[in-house]
């Protein structure tokens, strides 16, 4: 079963409500190859509106929301202004302030704008450039537990090491927001999420 054989149209949930969480909803993309980046199987997923953020320190919610959830290593910085990939890891990008407007994909790829309170969750191989920023655009990111991300950018040289390393790369334990039963396991399970695609989905 090929589910790079085309673009899926995003697919719209309501979020539950918990102490870290907004109201929100999920928006979801599957990216093909796309010439030297290979992208992937698993869809780029948009958490809109996912984290609450308010006070003096409003990364510090991303963190200790990934953290708890099994996604470590954070750090606070933007997104690079080039088209870069990870093959030996996942990544998650929390906004806790500004905005901005993302390609993924490579050059040919979609344009997202992520805002404050978004959640980007980022498949290892799916590229992805800072287009546009707001001069306060902050990001909290991190990776699942137990992996380490290298870097990428669409080289010819880079294949096949990163087809390979991307093959190798796992299901994460916990979703980053909603954790164990979270819906990045119902988008990233190949039969379910195919089957979802005409309609929301519902989670709990």
């Amino acid at each position: 079963m090929n589910l790079n054989a085309r673009s899926v149209k995003p697919i719209l949930e309501k979020a539950k409500n918990c102490s870290d969480q907004a109201t929100g909803h999920i928006t979801t993309h599957l990216l093909q190859p796309a010439g030297e980046f290979p992208n992937s199987i698993w869809p780029l997923m948009v958490y809109h509106g996912a984290v609450a953020v308010f006070g003096d320190d409003p990364a510090a919610r991303f963190e200790s929301l990934f953290q708890k959830n099994q996604w470590t290593d954070c750090w606070r910085n933007g997104i690079y202004s080039y088209h870069h990939f990870h093959s030996t890891s996942h990544e998650v990008l929390g906004i806790y302030k500004g905005s901005a407007t993302v390609q993924f994909g490579g050059p040919e790829g979609i344009l997202l704008h992520v805002k404050a309170r978004d959640v980007v969750v980022i498949p290892a191989g799916i590229a992805h450039k800072n287009l546009s920023a707001t001069g306060d655009f902050g990001v909290v990111g991190a990776y699942p537990e137990g992996f380490e991300p290298n870097m990428n950018y669409g080289k010819p040289e880079e294949h096949p090491r990163v087809d390979q390393q991307i093959r190798h790369v796992t299901i994460p334990l916990a979703d980053p927001v909603y954790g164990l039963k979270g819906p990045l396991f119902r988008y990233w399970s190949a039969p379910k999420f195919l089957r979802t695609c005409a309609g929301p989905v519902s989670f709990g």
